[in-house]
Formats: structure tokens, sequence, C-alpha cells
């Protein structure tokens, strides 16, 4: 591996959604967005729904992570990812329906408000990202 890279290794419950050399990684995290370059101090985050971008030799990747945990290590990057799909997975009118549902939830006032406000939130960032494809 290169000296100005990191190994990154992205897995859902389904795939290994992505393993390669990056040179920069960015993604959500519950305490906020955070961007990695090789050699970043070793820590563990909880990932929060958010574009993930990866920056590879051949130009940068995106896809919607919703949620998850991440290892960072100096020379590595694993995210263990609840769900993490590219934008031209993801179906949009599911997406649209989705929105419509979570938002009336909310607007119900919803025992559940918690899990109706991240769902909008998926849906928002899943609609959010097929407008790049």
């Amino acid at each position: 591996m290169a000296e100005n890279k990191m190994m990154v290794r992205v897995i859902a419950p389904e795939r290994v959604f992505y393993e390669g050399e990056a040179s920069f990684l960015e993604f959500n995290t519950i305490e906020g967005i955070i961007g990695l370059y090789p050699k970043h101090i070793p820590m563990t985050v909880v990932v929060a729904p958010g574009v993930l971008k990866i920056r590879e030799d051949g130009g940068d990747k995106e896809a919607a992570l919703h949620s998850g945990f991440a290892e960072i290590l100096g020379d590595s990057v694993t995210i263990l990812a609840e769900s993490v799909e590219w934008p031209d997975e993801i179906d949009i009118h599911r997406a649209e329906e989705a929105k419509i549902r979570a938002e009336r939830r909310i607007h119900d006032n919803s025992q559940d408000i918690d899990r109706a406000e991240l769902a909008l939130k998926r849906a928002m960032l899943r609609l959010e990202m097929t407008k790049k494809v």
C-alpha cells in the first residue's frame, strides 16, 4: 500500500460493499462530519446517516451511508454499516414513499417520533443521492 493511502473496507450485512485504497474518506458521525487522511489517530466512532465520500486515484465516489460503526487505524478504516448503497442502487419511488410516511408520522405526533425522524433522514439522504446520478 502506498504511503499516502489507507485501506478502506465498508461492510454491510449482505455484502462487502467497498474494499480498496483511498487517499481521503469523509462521512457523518453522531458528533459531526469526520474527514480522514492516512495516518489518522486511532479511534472508533458511531456512524450517522449521511454521504460517504471516498477519494481514489480515479476520482471520488459517493454512497448513502445510513448508520453503523467505524474503526479508524493509522493505515486502515473499517466501516460496519447497517445500510449503505450507491446512488444507482436507490429506488427513487420507494424513497419518496418512505419520506411521505415519515413526514406523516412526525406530523401526527407518533409515539415513536425518534424512529420517524431517523426514517425521514434516511429517505432524504436517498433522494439527495439520486440527484447525483
